[in-house]
C-alpha cells in the first residue's frame, strides 16, 4: 500500500507551467479534455520544414508522465528538461505531462473513482484514459516511447523494457545513466516479476495474453517497438528521483536522436 503523501504540486498550476514552458518554445498544445477543472493535452514539436528537408528521418519520440497520482517526481522531472530546453530540433517531440489531475490532488495511485489508469488502456472505462486514446490514435508511430512512473515499494530505481525490433534495445544504457545518481534495485523478484538482468525487467510483451494493459502495453501494441518504463523508488529524496530519471531520459534522447529514425 503507498506511503500518505501530500502532491507537492496543484495540478492545474503544474499544467499552467508546463504549457507556458512548451508553448514559449515552439509547441504545439493538442488538447483531450477537462478533468475536475484541469485541462489534459499533449505538447507536439516538430523542426522546421528546413531541419527536415536537411534531416528527413528525425526520430518521433514519446514521453508520458502524470499517470499515477502519487507519483510526483516524474512529471516534475519532464517539466525540469522542457525548461533546460532539451526538446530540440533533433526529433519530433510527443509530450503527455499529466494524465490523472484528481489522483494528484489525492496523492492516490487512482483517480478519484478507485479506477488505476495505468490498467485501464484495453478497454478504457476512465474518461481520463479514454481522451488518451482518441488522441494517439490520431498519431503516427513513435520510435521510442518512455513511460515514467515511480515505485513506493522499490528499494532502487529499474526500469521495464518491451523491443519488438530485431536490435538490441537502450535499457543497459538506462540503467547504467540512473545508476549516477541511485543504487539499483538489487532483488531478483520486482513487483512480482523475475529481472532478466539487475535492474531491468522484460516482461511478456504479447497484449493477447494480458488482461489488462498498462499505457506502455497499449503504445507497444500500437504504436512503437520500443518502449521503456522507468521505476524510481518513493523512498529517497525528491530531487533524487527526478535526477535519476532525467539521467535516463537524456541517455534515452541522445542515444536515440543520434541514430536517427527506425
Amino acid at each position: 500500500m503507498s506511503a500518505v503523501k501530500t502532491c507537492p504540486f496543484e495540478p492545474a498550476d503544474f499544467q499552467a507551467r508546463f504549457r507556458a514552458s512548451a508553448l514559449a518554445q515552439g509547441f504545439r498544445e493538442e488538447p483531450w479534455t477537462t478533468i475536475d477543472g484541469v485541462p489534459l493535452a499533449a505538447f507536439t514539436k516538430r523542426p522546421s520544414a528546413a531541419v527536415r528537408r536537411s534531416v528527413p528521418a528525425l526520430p518521433r519520440i514519446y514521453v508520458s508522465t502524470g499517470v499515477h497520482g502519487d507519483e510526483p517526481a516524474p512529471p516534475l522531472a519532464l517539466l525540469q528538461l522542457l525548461d533546460e530546453g532539451i526538446f530540440d530540433d533533433s526529433a519530433i517531440w510527443f509530450l503527455v505531462p499529466m494524465v490523472n489531475p484528481t489522483g494528484f490532488r489525492l496523492s492516490t495511485r487512482e483517480n478519484h473513482d478507485g479506477i488505476d489508469l495505468n490498467r485501464d488502456y484495453l478497454r478504457p472505462v476512465s474518461p481520463e484514459v479514454q481522451a488518451h486514446v482518441h488522441w494517439l490514435q490520431s498519431q503516427p508511430r513513435f520510435d521510442l516511447a518512455l513511460c515514467l512512473h515511480e515505485d513506493w515499494e522499490s528499494k532502487g530505481f529499474y526500469l521495464y523494457e518491451l523491443n519488438t525490433r530485431d536490435t538490441p534495445g537502450i535499457a543497459r544504457a538506462l540503467r547504467d545513466a540512473g545508476q549516477t545518481v541511485l543504487p539499483i534495485d538489487p532483488d531478483e523478484m520486482i513487483d512480482g516479476r523475475p529481472i532478466d538482468e539487475p535492474g531491468i525487467i522484460r516482461p511478456e510483451a504479447d497484449p493477447a495474453l494480458r488482461e489488462t494493459w498498462p499505457e506502455a502495453i497499449y503504445l507497444r501494441h500500437h504504436h512503437t517497438p520500443l518502449c521503456y518504463t522507468t521505476e524510481t523508488p518513493s523512498s529517497v529524496a525528491l530531487d533524487q528521483r527526478i535526477a535519476t530519471i532525467n539521467a535516463m531520459v537524456r541517455t534515452a534522447l541522445r542515444l536515440t536522436t543520434q541514430s536517427g529514425a527506425t
